[in-house]
């Protein structure tokens, strides 16, 4: 890797923190002084919201529009794209600098590191690391929604709502009649609360959803866990408590997702909280190591982790990297951002949430308007320089 150690400056993650904040510090570095270099585990950025619809709909061809190169986001030509997996990190405590330790046995100085390596997911959004993999991937989760009669969700927070949404556009009444024969398509939600999402959003936007939903012939089993979702193959499916769904021939996982951080652990055990969280100060630097920086769903932070939050944590990263290359103690605090959500239900509804002015809620026309017909991707492309 060229230059010396005082040069680069390094973001690991390419989902939708890492690129953004590439993005805005290419416009802001010197490129004689910093090499900007972006590792992630693909060439390409991929749209996660919109991965609801790409595993269940094969006409949207959504692999053609949701996975962008990372090749246009460096406004001055000074950065760069590295494909790759980092292990661990090399710092010593209160010692600026280090380096990054990447799975091929590379290692990558830098002057400055921020981590922006989001959530690991389950299920049908765990889209894979190696690119060689991600397509066939995509297939074979087609196919499994294409053959299967009853459709179990684990998880009744956003990514199992809209995949039930997503399901239900594809497949909308419960029995459909074809020439030959009744073919029915079930799908039921299994969660663990007695509302769907969590308690931050309020109970207008928690029981809508679900009044929706029910309207579409979606069925839940509330206060409820599946712990191992069956292999392939395997029909019927028992709940923690003992509930048996003797028909279920397709269970997917739609937990939430788990921080991105095995390789964090490799500065010691003071960097994550017992969550898997990145343990920062207001300024995102992380507690003793000041040149290494977090963003994104990684942050221990009381907050939900959205991609909307990007709009509060990148300006607070943006400003303290640049006093820190500078020589300048950091002093731009992160405070916290308003929690707002939009819930998709299929292609043309869902409901929005935003929770100043005490909370309220926005229906189907909203959601449709910002998220449902096209999840952001064009948003999304654009913003990649596509």
């Amino acid at each position: 890797m060229a230059g010396k150690a005082e040069q680069n400056v390094v973001i690991v993650g390419g989902g939708f923190a890492g690129p953004q904040i590439a993005k805005q510090l290419s416009k802001k570095l010197d490129p004689k002084r910093y090499n900007l270099i972006l590792i992630n585990s693909r060439s390409y950025a991929v749209s996660l919201p919109a991965t609801v619809r790409l595993v269940v709909d094969a006409e949207s061809r959504l692999e053609e529009t949701s996975f962008v190169k990372l090749d246009r986001i460096y406004a001055n030509g000074n950065g760069q794209t590295k494909v790759g997996i980092v292990t661990s990190i090399e710092a010593q405590p209160g010692v600026p600098g280090g380096a990054v330790v990447l799975a091929n046995g590379e290692r990558i100085s830098y002057a400055v590191l921020i981590l922006a390596t989001g959530s690991k997911w389950s299920g049908p959004s765990g889209i894979p690391e190696n690119e060689d993999d991600v397509l066939p991937f995509v297939d074979a989760w087609r196919q499994k929604f294409a053959k299967a009669k009853h459709v179990v969700i684990v998880g009744g927070g956003a990514v199992g709502i809209e995949l039930a949404g997503e399901v239900k556009d594809l497949y909308p009444a419960t029995t459909v009649l074809t020439n030959y024969a009744t073919q029915t398509k079930k799908v039921t939600i299994v969660h663990g609360g007695n509302e769907l999402i969590n308690a931050t959003y309020g109970s207008s936007l928690r029981k809508g959803l679900e009044k929706r939903l029910r309207a579409r012939g979606v069925e839940f089993i509330f206060n409820e866990y599946i712990d191992d979702i069956p292999e392939p193959g395997v029909v019927g499916v028992t709940t923690r408590s003992g509930k048996h769904i003797p028909d279920a021939d397709l269970v997917v996982s739609a937990r939430g997702g788990r921080p991105n951080t095995d390789y964090v652990a490799s500065l010691g055990e003071d960097a994550l909280n017992g969550h898997g969280f990145v343990k920062i100060k207001p300024t995102m630097q992380l507690l003793n190591h000041p040149s290494i920086f977090a963003v994104g769903d990684i942050i221990d932070w009381a907050e939900q982790k959205q991609i909307a939050k990007l709009k509060w944590h990148a300006p607070v990263i943006l400003a303290n990297v640049v006093s820190f290359l500078n020589g300048v103690t950091p002093t731009k605090k992160y405070a916290g951002a308003p929690e707002m959500i939009v819930i998709t239900n299929g292609r043309k509804g869902g409901m929005g949430y935003f929770g100043f002015l005490g909370g309220f809620t926005l229906g189907d026309w909203f959601a449709w308007l910002v998220k449902s017909r096209h999840f952001m991707v064009p948003h999304f492309r654009k913003d990649l320089g596509y």
